[in-house]
């Protein structure tokens, strides 16, 4: 449970702080997606954008999660495995 925290509460702070950049650029009312604009409401849009850069966040701290693991810790995450 710690590796997930770990992994998601950064993640979170990120995407918050990304969310704050991105939508005092961009207008969510002008945005538009494979050429139509968006007909959400300001708050939808603000959620969806939200997600999204949580789940980018998320998944760069998970790779450096991975990529910080030993060749000990993966190798006998194997052995145990068998």
């Amino acid at each position: 449970m710690l590796k997930v925290l770990l992994v998601l509460w950064p993640s979170f702070v990120v995407a918050g702080i990304a969310e704050g950049v991105f939508f005092t650029v961009i207008d969510p009312q002008e945005l538009y997606l494979f050429g139509q604009p968006v007909h959400f409401s300001k708050l939808a849009t603000y959620s969806i954008g939200f997600l999204g850069f949580w789940v980018v966040c998320a998944a760069s701290s998970l790779m450096t999660w991975f990529l910080q693991l030993g060749p000990g810790d993966l190798n006998r995450r194997r052995e145990d495995a068998s």
